[in-house]
């Protein structure tokens, strides 16, 4: 009677897909974890400092472009889940605008932002490795930031609960009123994902043994 031989490519095949499913999950498990606990926001009078774009930063660089569009996702539903449950009252105030909007600027931009940031790292890699983690998780908050504040413009601008900000602002022109009202806290983001991405990916990255 003859045994079965085990293929060891397989094997191999099915440990790397088996590891990849348990380290993305871990990367949503903390988006999760961060966007329902104060690690996650610093709430401020104007837009929420967010600090989810690290993780998925992370998720992006030590797993791909495919897995960072997955922590995007993952970022971008608990948005979603702040503006249905009242979390977020500038997001709940959208919500009742325009749904569609609403949800497309919560995932699309957040979706966007892991892909690409994934896509930024393989390309830098190629040239410096060390200067792909600062470059790709300084670019999470940056494309963060210019997804969602295009499609903000792109649904809300025109609307009254918008334009009340932008009066308040003394905004003239979109391109303005996106300047005063990223302001302050989107350098806060941006500084903060390109310290710590960079150096959570590196130190996985070396764990990892990428």
């Amino acid at each position: 009677m003859k045994t079965a031989t085990r293929n060891p490519i397989s094997s191999e095949l099915s440990h790397t897909r088996t590891s990849f499913m348990v380290k993305l999950a871990l990367m949503v498990a903390i988006i999760f974890v961060m966007a329902f606990s104060p690690l996650g926001y610093l709430r401020t009078p104007g837009l929420t400092i967010t600090f989810l774009t690290v993780p998925v930063a992370v998720g992006a660089i030590i797993l791909g472009p495919t897995a960072g569009a997955i922590c995007g996702a993952a970022f971008g539903l608990t948005s979603v889940a702040m503006a249905l449950t009242g979390g977020s009252a500038f997001s709940a105030a959208l919500m009742q605008i325009n749904p569609f909007g609403l949800l497309f600027t919560c995932l699309v931009p957040r979706i966007l932002e892991g892909w690409i940031c994934g896509l930024i790292f393989q390309l830098v890699k190629k040239f410096s490795k060390n200067g792909a983690f600062i470059v790709a998780s300084l670019s999470c908050p940056l494309l963060n930031t210019l997804f969602f504040m295009s499609s903000l413009v792109l649904f809300f601008y025109n609307t009254e609960y918008i334009q009340g900000i932008v009066t308040k602002l003394g905004a003239t022109n979109p391109l303005i009123f996106v300047i005063l009202f990223v302001g302050v806290q989107g350098a806060i983001e941006a500084v903060a994902c390109t310290i710590l991405g960079s150096a959570v990916s590196r130190a996985l990255a070396a764990a990892f043994r990428q």
